[in-house]
């Protein structure tokens, strides 16, 4: 168990770092976006180019952000049932929902977008609209996000089975959302 543990633990230092990275393009993509309005708006100028790149870091937020928020425990969770169950219970849901719907599910997404890049690049695919980006690069971020939340869901899967032999201890918690 120690080694899958060894794994886990690398796993969830990737996503940290992963997530350090959304954390900072958060605010860049606040900085770009009041930049681009000030200037289309005080020197009537606007870039195709400027506004891709919004759309880009919000597509990294999102595809990269999930693994983040997944290993956080921070996902969105069907707690009809996660609510009434007991710790072990809770574990063992957690278990069976990312072995048996989330990896797969990731994988198969992972799969089925990658030609969806290969094209993209095959073609040296740029932006329809004057001034804009190399698409490509964005298209990329489609599979490689779902890798890391298929990653991510191994190292959650490792720490379930874990916690359930009494290797470890882990918090299966979940607040509710107080909306």
């Amino acid at each position: 168990m120690r080694p899958l543990l060894a794994l886990s633990t690398a796993i969830d230092r990737l996503n940290e770092k992963v997530g350090y990275v959304c954390n900072i393009l958060v605010l860049l993509a606040v900085l770009v976006s009041a930049g681009n309005a000030m200037i289309r708006y005080a020197f009537d100028y606007s870039s195709n180019s400027w506004l891709e790149l919004q759309w880009y870091m919000f597509a990294i937020l999102v595809m990269f952000g999930a693994s983040y928020t997944f290993k956080r425990n921070e996902h969105v969770r069907v707690e009809i049932f996660y609510l009434f169950l007991s710790e072990r219970g809770k574990l063992w849901l957690d278990l069976i929902g990312t072995l048996f719907l989330l990896i797969p599910t990731c994988l198969l997404l992972s799969y089925l977008s990658w030609p969806f890049f290969m094209q993209s690049y095959a073609i040296g695919e740029m932006s329809g609209n004057a001034g804009g980006l190399v698409r490509w690069p964005i298209k990329l971020v489609v599979p490689l996000g779902f890798i890391m939340l298929a990653l991510q869901g191994v190292s959650e899967v490792i720490k379930r089975v874990a916690a359930l032999l009494g290797v470890v201890t882990i918090d299966a918690t979940y607040e509710r959302p107080t909306q």
